[in-house]
């Protein structure tokens, strides 16, 4: 099996243009068009499965918080537009772009999947409105991931201090010191 590799953080977002399924129909969507905003790019494996649905609609319940927090949340799958359109009406509607990642282009760039013809791994990528990769995180194929855990990560690389584990909105951060190191 190819070596999967995720892409450095702080270094530039692997830049994309898909076609996406949106509320407003079939649009494509690109990743240098969002720059000046958060995004919030996950992948997941496939629509109509067992997992998917439950992360989907979970991006879906707390997207006004990610778009009151000045972030756009992009799903992405190889499944084509007409699948993310079925999909989508069948989940009761999706406030978000499902992008449809034929072939897996940009799931490779991201290190989300390892081939043309392999599933994606449930990876989740914040990129800040530089167009510089912020965070990164993968979890297996059996587990759904923690959208709010997602949101909470977003507020706090949102600060630009350093926010201590378990850290939300609203309680103590600290300044990066002089020297610069974080740890």
């Amino acid at each position: 099996m190819p070596k999967v590799v995720l892409p450095a953080l702080d270094a530039d977002a692997p830049d994309f243009s898909l076609p996406a399924f949106t509320p407003a129909g079939e649009r494509t969507i690109s990743l240098r068009g969002l720059r000046d905003r958060w995004v919030v790019l996950f992948f997941y494996p496939a629509d109509f499965s067992f997992v998917c649905p439950t992360e989907v609609k979970g991006f879906a319940a707390h997207y006004e918080d990610f778009r009151s927090a000045g972030a756009e949340v992009l799903g992405a799958s190889p499944d084509d537009v007409a699948s993310h359109r079925d999909w989508a009406a069948e989940l009761d509607g999706i406030p978000y772009p499902l992008l449809a990642d034929r072939g897996n282009l940009v799931a490779q760039a991201y290190g989300a999947a390892s081939s043309a013809d392999a599933q994606p791994d449930r990876a989740t990528f914040i990129v800040n409105p530089e167009g510089k990769l912020a965070f990164a995180m993968k979890v297996a194929a059996n587990v759904g991931r923690g959208v709010a855990e997602t949101l909470r990560v977003l507020q706090a690389l949102q600060t630009g201090r350093l926010c201590p584990a378990d850290w939300q909105p609203g309680e103590a951060n600290y300044d990066v010191p002089a020297s610069g190191s974080l740890a």
